[in-house]
């Protein structure tokens, strides 16, 4: 089934495989016309009308999968839906594997990898910024950039095995600078590949923010105000919050994760001390940290303790919040891009707050030039990235400059799919969803 479960106006089957004319013989007694919509009844092994609605054919090997494809349009009942189905595995079809559909595609050279992934991204898009993004790969702008750097690194491979292939060829230094400048441009558009896959891969799965700081400095109040609306108790009361409150906002079409905390103190009360030791936890996985201070006293000496207990690899912005009850500390008149003063009350300084957050993910205003990426593209132009740096520290040494290159294209070719294992495939297709 190809539309997720439960009623709809429209339910679709999807059927792939080699020759499936006989299939379609059988549940609808003819074989429709090539990719045009039409009425068709489904009947049932004994020729009982199962349901009235439309067919869509699409021959090898012009079709999705690059086999032949039927759809059969039916209402989208779940009892019309599995009946059909039940047709279909009849006639000698079997269930369909998550994301096998699109893995048939790949595997027969419709899609790339990367655009094979874009498709799963466009269905799990949570804003329209990100449906923008995934469809630039599935159109195959980010194969495209990384079949650009795929060749020039073969360019520069050329020069360099040529050189080892004839050794009784003197070099000119001339080429030897030449293939330098090309290293260190090649090395400069990887870079930049990966700082916009970075920004692109937090329209995946946002960016994980954490409330955290003293009790009673506002927190709750902060979370509500960007959430725009009350999702936490606010109380005067110190130690409210007991476990974590968790939201999900949009800034700019960007997935913002922030989760509120109970506050961070010596405290007697068992369950408060749990809230306490869960609230560490949260922050060894946060990728920003949002430490709440209240602007009547500046950072102070507990503020200084948490701050000392964080992890060293954790970026943080320091929050002073309730700059609306006046006598603030003179330590914010000063405030700087990890230190904004806000009111969560009246809601002053939380564009600036807001604009902060975005910066924190890496995000520039539009992204039009940002691709959706993975973990895995990112590990791979990391990598990639890793190996020209050693090919700079082995320049003098053409055999190991030559390796180091070959291992930066090997990397980058796993973006695209040009390498990669029967397991790299299955864990990738195992998390669409069925019948895609």
């Amino acid at each position: 089934m190809a539309t997720a479960p439960g009623r709809g106006g429209i339910g679709i089957v999807r059927v792939s495989g080699a020759d499936l004319q006989p299939l379609a013989r059988s549940i609808m007694g003819r074989v429709p016309a090539p990719r045009r919509a039409s009425r068709a009844a489904f009947v049932d092994v004994r020729g009982r009308a199962i349901d009235d609605g439309i067919a869509l054919y699409f021959p090898a090997p012009h079709s999705y999968t690059g086999e032949d494809v039927l759809e059969l349009h039916a209402h989208g009942g779940p009892v019309v839906l599995r009946m059909l189905l039940a047709r279909c595995l009849e006639l000698g079809a079997r269930p369909a594997e998550p994301g096998e559909f699109t893995r048939r595609a790949f595997l027969n050279d419709k899609l790339d990898l990367a655009q094979a992934e874009a498709v799963a991204d466009i269905i799990d898009a949570a804003s329209e910024t990100a449906v923008r993004c995934a469809l630039r790969s599935l159109r195959g702008e980010f194969s495209e950039r990384i079949d650009t750097l795929v060749g020039e690194l073969i360019e520069l491979r050329t020069l360099v095995e040529a050189a080892l292939d004839f050794p009784e060829e003197e070099i000119d230094p001339a080429d030897r600078a030449d293939a330098l400048d090309r290293l260190a441009r090649l090395r400069g558009h990887v870079a930049r590949a990966l700082e916009q896959a970075r920004a692109g891969s937090v329209l995946r799965a946002g960016l994980n923010v954490v409330l955290a700081g003293q009790p009673n400095v506002g927190k709750s109040s902060l979370l509500n105000r960007l959430a725009g609306e009350d999702l936490a108790i606010v109380t005067p009361i110190p130690g409210t919050t007991r476990d974590a409150v968790r939201q999900t906002i949009q800034i700019e079409g960007v997935p913002i994760n922030i989760v509120d905390t109970a506050g961070l103190r010596e405290t007697g009360d068992m369950v408060e001390a749990i809230g306490v030791e869960r609230t560490w936890e949260t922050i060894q996985r946060a990728d920003l940290l949002l430490l709440v201070a209240d602007a009547r006293y500046g950072v102070t000496a507990e503020d200084e303790a948490i701050g000392a207990r964080l992890p060293a690899r954790l970026e943080r912005i320091t929050v002073f919040n309730k700059i609306d009850l006046g006598g603030c500390a003179e330590s914010i008149d000063h405030v700087n891009d990890r230190e904004i003063a806000v009111s969560a009350k009246t809601g002053e300084g939380l564009e600036r707050l807001r604009a902060a957050l975005l910066d924190a993910a890496g995000w520039q205003s539009g992204g039009e030039d940002v691709f959706m990426a993975r973990e895995r593209h990112l590990a791979a132009l990391v990598q990639a990235g890793g190996q020209l740096a050693w090919a700079v520290n082995e320049s003098a040494r053409p055999e190991l400059f030559a390796e180091a290159l070959r291992l930066a294209q090997k990397a980058l070719n796993t973006i695209t799919g040009e390498f990669g294992a029967d397991d790299l495939l299955g864990e990738i297709f195992a998390k669409f969803c069925i019948g895609k």
